[in-house]
């Protein structure tokens, strides 16, 4: 049954070692090796990485040899600290689908795996990816050597259908059978201005494959609301900038070189304090719904995932002030000092300040970065209502 997957899952044991062949081959990861290493000959890099790999052999052991040292250094040198509260779930037996808002294109899950290791999980999660994403066949061979598995994008409705049913299947396989912890994003693509919200095609492609009623096929998944909260957002003028573009030309799409740079700049950029909070099993309330007429069943189930995420969001200083910033109130003042005040308008200019387009609407970027940072605390304050 497992051809089913094969174009779509990650690599398994046994196929790191061709992987890794085909990335040495790959002329554009080697100019990336040459960026880490330029005073060694070719021969040499390819010669070392290929010692490093030596005793891999599944995607678990790269994260753990390789990607969990970058993400370590990566994070002491783009932020101020991280933090996990996973009080409603425990490491164990149990595996779950990690369901969250997006910010980062690249880090969101690779923190999350990182933390479940520090924090003794059993093991990380597999990766919904867009292959929007896979611009290169090097990035591609990598996130699949990184447990991602692919989500097709741009489908006919009838490939659309077909490529839904088969992620679902995979779905329930990989936690099922291969007891697997999956991670993907509540939407497809992240939410420009940060408020986050639950598509219910996602829960209803979820709800596709396994056994039973609808609340059954849910069941199987074990859906975790995870919150994803970065003090800062790398790419906030970037999507600032995205947001006048599309206003000016309705019809303009960023180019495979913007997604590159949006992920260059979100892996890199500074992000302040960052937290990932982990709500309780949706489980433990899905039977509540088994009455509801099908219809509305995803609906609520998407708007209580919603209120978890929202209510599990940490705020920063700088939240509260974008919200009063962009109300034009002082309703928040007493989260925030007039110190970290300034600090927020400054760095809010400074963003502002990196935007290079033509016909440059200051008011209007001033505008989006606030309702970035604000929506947050409107959201957190209807979720705790």
């Amino acid at each position: 049954m497992q051809n089913e997957f094969d174009e779509i899952r990650p690599y398994g044991a046994g196929e790191v070692k061709q992987a890794v062949e085909s990335l040495l081959a790959d002329r554009q990861f080697s100019r990336l090796l040459k960026g880490f290493v330029p005073w060694l000959p070719n021969w040499m890099r390819n010669g070392l990485v290929r010692l490093a790999f030596v005793g891999v052999n599944t995607p678990l052991q790269f994260q753990l040899r390789f990607i969990k040292p970058i993400i370590r250094r990566l994070l002491r040198k783009c932020s101020n600290g991280y933090t996990f509260a996973y009080s409603g779930i425990a490491p164990g037996p149990e595996r779950y689908t990690f369901i969250s808002n997006h910010r980062d294109i690249v880090l969101d899950s690779a923190i999350l795996d990182l933390m479940l290791h520090e924090h003794h999980f059993p093991t990380t999660c597999e990766i919904a990816i867009g292959d929007n994403l896979l611009i290169y066949p090097w990035i591609k061979t990598l996130v699949k050597l990184n447990k991602a598995f692919t989500v097709k994008r741009g489908l006919s409705p009838r490939e659309l259908l077909e490529s839904s049913q088969r992620m679902s299947r995979y779905m329930h396989y990989a936690i099922q059978e291969k007891h697997e912890n999956i991670w993907i994003a509540q939407r497809e693509g992240r939410a420009k201005d940060s408020s986050d919200h639950t598509q219910e095609s996602l829960l209803k492609m979820f709800a596709m494959a396994g056994e039973g009623s609808v609340i059954d096929r849910l069941k199987e998944l074990c859906l975790v609301p995870l919150s994803i909260s970065y003090e800062y957002d790398p790419c906030d003028y970037l999507k600032a900038q995205e947001f006048q573009q599309k206003r000016d030309n309705p019809s303009f799409k960023k180019s495979k070189q913007d997604d590159l740079d949006n992920m260059k700049i979100g892996i890199f950029g500074k992000k302040g304090r960052i937290h990932y909070e982990a709500m309780p099993c949706i489980n433990t309330w899905l039977d509540e719904l088994s009455e509801l007429p099908k219809t509305e069943i995803f609906s609520e189930i998407a708007r209580r995932i919603d209120q978890q995420i929202h209510a599990g969001y940490s705020l920063f200083p700088g939240n509260y002030v974008a919200a009063d910033m962009l109300n034009g109130t002082s309703t928040y003042a007493c989260h925030y000092t007039e110190k970290e005040r300034k600090v927020f308008e400054t760095y809010l200019q400074s963003r502002i300040d990196l935007v290079e387009i033509a016909n440059k609407d200051e008011e209007f970027l001033r505008e989006r970065i606030l309702t970035m940072y604000a929506n947050p605390v409107f959201n957190k304050q209807n979720a705790l209502r």
